[in-house]
């Protein structure tokens, strides 16, 4: 079975993703960057889940046992050890973070020495050396060097891409009780915005408990009862960001795409005038695009999958309707605390509601249901007759006025069913009739 998926390695902890093997990927990861260079340096960084202690601990100890110097950053948003990687001239970077999931998962990202993920040859790479149990040879042992000061380093970064002069606002941050609580503070201070935190107090198992980016109940209320502008919340490790409006309603990445590359075309400013989405993204921002004449172009989902087809054609926007937003001009990766200084800037300087500012895109009704499976099952999917004959019979219902994405996780043992149509009942029943012939299938 395959380690890595679409953002690294992810896993219970203890049970899946056990000290044993963090250990092992320390020195795979090791392996493969010693070959061809002798001082290697990697920085860590954690979301502050109860099990970082025993995963960064152990990665430090495959990391240095191969010869690696390792910079442990601590509590950290991913995006940062995207920023800090280059910025500090590691060869390397590693966030120990299951981003949204609950606290009993955890995972292992790796970045390489220009701040971007690894690349699937790479990983297969270092999956390789794990799964042939390949025996190291090491030329010397690696160390713990000094403390940076990271946190300064990445907000100042932060508010270097550009004038955030937020000053009038009235809004709410919601970190999730993951990495972002020791940035946002230090950060929106500085745009001299009028802000609540709230979700602020990790202490390794609250960390998207009921709060964050895929839990908005508890943030829209508290946008309604104080009468606030807006409101964004993060998800655990901090590289995506929800919103909620004035009234409430969620503005959710494929809004936020809408808003900004909005802004940047009438501003001339939308390099080779395109946004970049994938299959997940709802129908109303394709729709967005065909109306204003911007090209619309969907990857595979994964915010890596995302920037490869950015790099490749000098796209400066894309994103995922789950809050991954990559503005290619200012980061290299999805950064959540980035998107919001952007969109409340835009927001200011839009002297509208922030519901009026999201109202050039109109969502399609849609609906989501997941069917948990075995992780060696989810291959069996797309050669499945029945499963592919059922879902062909409901698009010819649909009829062209919706769609169907039926897809496996790359992060959970699931397989996904999103239907997206005009008929709020009609997907729902479609939805469901799905996942049960898929969960008889597959189980």
């Amino acid at each position: 079975m395959r380690l890595f998926g679409t953002d690294g390695v992810r896993g219970v902890a203890g049970i899946e993703l056990t000290d044993t093997l963090a250990s092992s990927i320390g020195k795979a990861c090791a392996h493969v960057l010693t070959k061809n260079k002798e001082n290697v340096t990697v920085i860590i960084g954690n979301d502050g889940r109860i099990s970082a202690d025993m995963l960064v601990s152990s990665l430090i100890s495959g990391l240095t046992s191969i010869g690696v110097d390792v910079i442990n950053l601590g509590l950290i948003p991913t995006p940062a050890i995207s920023y800090l990687v280059t910025k500090y001239n590691a060869d390397a970077g590693i966030m120990v973070s299951a981003s949204h999931n609950p606290y009993e998962y955890n995972g292992i990202k790796i970045f390489d020495e220009n701040g971007y993920k690894l690349p699937d040859e790479i990983e297969d790479e270092i999956e390789a050396c794990i799964n042939n149990n390949i025996e190291y040879k090491a030329k010397k042992i690696g160390r713990i060097l000094e403390d940076k000061n990271p946190i300064k380093d990445y907000v100042d970064y932060l508010l270097s891409q550009e004038k955030f002069d937020l000053n009038g606002l009235n809004i709410a941050i919601d970190t999730a009780n993951g990495a972002s609580s020791i940035t946002a503070d230090e950060l929106f201070k500085q745009t001299k915005c009028h802000y609540k935190i709230i979700n602020n107090n990790p202490n390794g198992i609250n960390i998207n408990d009921n709060c964050g980016a895929l839990y908005l109940e508890g943030l829209s209320k508290y946008v309604i009862d104080n009468k606030l502008d807006g409101a964004v919340a993060f998800d655990g490790d901090a590289d995506r960001a929800m919103f909620i409006d004035e009234l409430g309603n969620v503005i959710d990445g494929d809004y936020v795409l809408a808003i900004i590359s909005n802004i940047l075309k009438n501003n001339n400013k939308l390099t080779n005038n395109t946004v970049v989405g994938t299959i997940m993204s709802n129908l109303g921002l394709v729709k967005y695009c065909e109306n204003n004449d911007i090209n619309f172009i969907a990857t595979k989902v994964g915010d890596r999958y995302i920037l490869e087809e950015m790099l490749k054609n000098n796209y400066i926007i894309g994103g995922e309707q789950s809050g991954h937003i990559i503005l290619k001009d200012y980061s290299k990766t999805g950064d959540g605390e980035l998107t919001a200084l952007c969109i409340f800037k835009y927001l200011k300087e839009s002297n509208k509601k922030f519901s009026e500012l999201a109202s050039i895109m109109k969502k399609y009704p849609q609906t989501l249901v997941n069917v948990i499976i075995s992780n060696d099952k989810k291959s069996e999917l797309n050669n499945n007759q029945r499963i592919q004959t059922e879902i062909k019979k409901y698009e010819q219902e649909l009829n062209n006025n919706g769609r169907i994405v039926v897809r496996a996780s790359g992060t959970e043992p699931k397989i996904r069913v999103m239907i997206e149509g005009e008929n709020l009942k009609q997907i729902e029943t479609i939805a469901n009739n799905l996942a049960k012939v898929i969960e008889e299938e597959l189980k």
